[in-house]
């Protein structure tokens, strides 16, 4: 995953439709959150079986759910000067320090 790639092509989407000023972190926050419950409303009420084995459409509609999370992240950082791969380097590596 190219992580420059995607954001300037994302960042071409935002200036095209002039969606900058409706970018502002505490907004891409909460579109997050909102794309990330409705990826939990795909699997409320299965059984841990189930949600293992998603039908074809409704393991579609989880991807698209998380693109929709993971490009609300890409704005967010891209908006706060962070760089996601960065970020995602240092968590994973606290977390192989903590949990070793």
């Amino acid at each position: 995953m190219n992580i420059a790639e995607l954001t300037a092509r994302l960042h071409a989407i935002r200036d095209r439709n002039d969606w900058r000023q409706f970018h502002a972190p505490k907004n891409l926050v909460m579109a997050a959150s909102v794309e990330m419950a409705e990826l939990v409303e795909i699997f409320q009420w299965l059984s841990e079986d189930q949600s293992r084995h998603l039908p074809a459409d409704q393991l579609e509609h989880a991807g698209q759910e998380i693109g929709d999370v993971v490009l609300y992240l890409l704005l967010l950082c891209s908006e706060l000067g962070l760089d996601l791969d960065q970020v995602v380097r240092a968590k994973l590596a606290h977390s192989e320090r903590r949990f070793a």
